[in-house]
């Protein structure tokens, strides 16, 4: 007498939840920090910069500070560090032209160009084939997540 297994149970479809997110982002992450280290750079060296090239000429010390911790809720002073070493390395300055705000070096910019273009070229492997609609309802969840994380951190 032959008896047949059962077929197996087909895998569910996977679901939007905290760890595929994380999953996500740290696989990601971890493509980024090897460009960023190919540079000498760290994760948060480059949100900062980004940050300032997102802003244009210059930005407010407080607010660079303010908003980079906003992005990576990492503590001000922690952020503070990451503005000091920074500008240690010669890719942040004070802008002459008012004292309270930073600018990119040519250098900084240099670096965040060519990061970026090396991001982009991973960006564009990772999301190739991915229909544009996925990618849009993908990105309306997570603002709304983003969003709700930030609310609840904001009343606790």
């Amino acid at each position: 007498m032959t008896t047949t297994a059962p077929a197996p149970a087909p895998i569910p479809a996977p679901t939007t939840n905290g760890r595929v997110i994380a999953l996500a982002h740290y696989a990601g992450r971890a493509l980024l920090e090897g460009v960023l280290a190919r540079h000498g750079a760290t994760f948060h060296q480059s949100v900062t910069i980004r940050t300032l090239a997102v802003a244009g000429e210059s930005m407010d010390r407080d607010e660079l500070v303010a908003e980079v911790d906003g992005y990576l809720k990492i503590g001000e002073s922690v952020v503070r560090g990451v503005v000091e070493e920074l500008t240690a390395a010669k890719l942040l300055e004070g802008d002459p032209a008012q004292a309270s705000r930073l600018r990119l070096t040519d250098a900084g910019r240099e670096l965040h160009d060519t990061t970026g273009a090396e991001t982009a070229e991973i960006s564009a492997r990772l999301y190739a084939g991915i229909p544009a609609e996925d990618l849009a309802v993908a990105g309306r969840v997570l603002e709304l997540i983003t969003e709700r994380a930030n609310a609840e951190l904001a009343g606790a």
